[in-house]
């Protein structure tokens, strides 16, 4: 969500005002680009944004997760088919909840979440390869020190030692 000429103006007034003659973007808007858009002029319309410091959009966040996390709380596993229609409802709400807050949180910091989810996604593929991590819910450093042990067993108890 980089894309800093489209920052909310200082103006929230403005902020309204702009949002009434979109330009035409020269490349297909994403997703979340057009979400921020739609959160930014909501903010903006209500005189918001001035609350919308880091430490309170990541507090809002922690929040929306915790009001998320309860609708699992006291359910045996948490499967969909113990859930009615009520939490089902309620669950999707607070999953929008916490997707706002963190799109709001990427504006304000210039965090392109595509560009921060792809570059997360590469660093995981490094700690978890396939070979490794199928099948298995190890976090990469025990998967990394059972591989090592593995190999010292099979070469006689000294691969991976330092020299």
């Amino acid at each position: 969500m980089t894309d800093h000429s489209a920052q909310p103006p200082a103006d929230p007034a403005a902020a309204a005002a702009s949002s009434t003659t979109p330009a035409a973007p020269a490349t297909p808007v994403s997703d979340l680009h057009e979400l921020r858009d739609i959160i930014r002029r909501f903010s903006g319309e209500r005189d918001w944004l001035r609350f919308h410091t880091s430490k309170n959009l990541v507090m809002a966040l922690s929040v929306e997760v915790a009001e998320l996390m309860e609708h699992f709380q006291w359910l045996p596993t948490g499967a969909m088919h113990e859930l009615d229609d009520a939490a089902r409802e309620g669950i999707r709400h607070e999953m929008a909840d916490v997707l706002v807050y963190l799109i709001q949180l990427a504006d304000h910091t210039g965090v392109d979440l595509r560009s921060a989810v792809l570059e997360k996604m590469e660093l995981n593929r490094r700690k978890y390869p396939v070979e490794l991590a199928r099948g298995n819910a190890r976090k990469y450093d025990v998967l990394a020190a059972s591989t090592a042990s593995a190999a010292a067993d099979a070469t006689g108890g000294d691969a991976g030692q330092a020299r």
